[in-house]
């Protein structure tokens, strides 16, 4: 029996949300009426803060009760712990521009025509963003979509303080809370989280199928595959035709090994420090393992083409986050399809002199575009029948 396969032997139940306890912070139907009514100003969020907001009332941040305060806010910058000591791999702040938002105030949270929650402001700061660039990006340059975000779309202001729920967003994505997805694993085995932000590919499917196979995880895992469904990059697929292939595959290949759900976070494409944060809110979902590939979270420079970070500097952070949040990773294999034999990892089809066969992204989109046949080694029939009718 594997070291993993001990745990979960010995844990029974599916695991505790980082911090002990999963946060709720949704108030009661009968009480919303006068949490609204004690808001005094109100705030329209942007996809970003809805997306903050949501996690934050479901417990999806779990132990942050609320928008962190200056104290946690600096410590994470500098060092991925808030100031008690736990492990968090970016901020979690509120933005403003408005100047009579004062601590002491209550603010309604709003968005698209819904009243999300209302935040007590119990701390106001205005940030060295040149600082928190750099801490949890490890560049200034513009070119890095997260440092362009809090530079240019985050305003001048940040705002700690606790959270009161009244409705979530409505999304084209229905997002399952931690508690739903939660009810629906089966106790006392390994979770094991495939993160992604784009459709799913033959590729993408052998490898999160494979890795219930691993060594360090227990025979009757399952895998949860959990898209982030929020706003990400500016040329990835939008986010309602993801969902559309999620949606088809899962009827598709109906496997009972497998569940699905959505997140609603918004990426920063911050390699190592999403790797943490991608963790943290796994295993607040549930999960015992989470797999990480090479260049997770990734990002180039569009003048240079150079990488922001090392293609392992995520797996090896996470590496050594994982056993003070009680997961593990399972590395992601480098697979190839081959005509021989399938899907197979690079150093076999390499030692055995097999023919890889390939097909590029920018090939890919011009043979989507073009209307011609997709093999189906590369991608699955529904998806490609999802992207075609976008």
């Amino acid at each position: 029996m594997t070291a993993s396969a001990s745990a979960a032997a010995q844990r029974s139940g599916v695991i505790a949300p980082y911090g002990g306890s999963l946060v709720d912070l949704m108030v009661p139907e009968s009480d919303r009426g006068a949490i609204r009514a004690s808001a005094g100003k109100t705030l329209e969020c942007s996809d970003r803060n809805a997306c903050d907001v949501e996690l934050l009332t479901v417990g999806g941040f779990s132990p942050l009760r609320g928008f962190m305060h200056q104290e946690d806010y600096d410590a994470v910058v500098a060092g991925h712990r808030t100031a008690a000591g736990q492990l968090f791999g970016l901020p979690i702040v509120m933005d403003t521009d408005r100047e009579d938002v004062v601590v002491g105030d209550k603010v309604l949270l709003t968005y698209k025509g819904q009243e999300l929650a209302v935040l007590q402001v119990e701390d106001k700061w205005e940030p060295n963003k040149v600082v928190e660039a750099k801490g949890c990006y490890g560049t200034t340059s513009i070119e890095h979509p997260a440092v362009r975000m809090i530079s240019m779309e985050r305003k001048r202001f940040y705002l700690g303080g606790s959270l009161k729920g009244l409705e979530l967003p409505q999304r084209v994505f229905p997002c399952k809370t931690p508690a739903e997805v939660r009810a629906d694993l089966p106790d006392g085995e390994d979770v094991v989280a495939f993160q992604c932000r784009n459709p799913i590919h033959r590729a993408h499917y052998e490898l999160f199928t494979r890795a219930l196979h691993a060594q360090n995880v227990s025979e009757n895992a399952v895998v949860l595959v959990h898209p982030t469904c929020g706003p990400t990059q500016q040329d990835d697929i939008p986010g309602a035709v993801r969902f559309q292939t999620y949606e088809r595959l899962a009827a598709e290949v109906n496997n009972d090994r497998i569940r699905w759900a959505y997140l609603p976070y918004a990426m920063h494409m911050a390699g190592p420090r999403e790797a943490l944060q991608h963790m943290i809110i796994r295993r607040n979902y549930g999960c015992t393992h989470f797999i990480i590939g090479r260049d997770m979270a990734g990002c180039k420079s569009s003048l240079s083409g150079d990488d922001f970070y090392g293609p392992y500097d995520a797996q090896n952070f996470a590496k050594e986050c994982a056993p003070e949040l009680t997961m593990e990773t399972v590395p992601s294999l480098n697979l190839v399809y081959t005509e021989e034999e399938g899907y197979v990892t690079a150093e076999h089809a390499e030692a055995r002199g097999l023919h890889v066969k390939k097909l590029s992204g920018t090939q890919f989109r011009k043979m989507l575009r073009g209307g011609e046949e997709i093999p189906e080694w590369f991608a699955f029939k529904s998806v490609v029948e999802v992207l075609r009718s976008a």
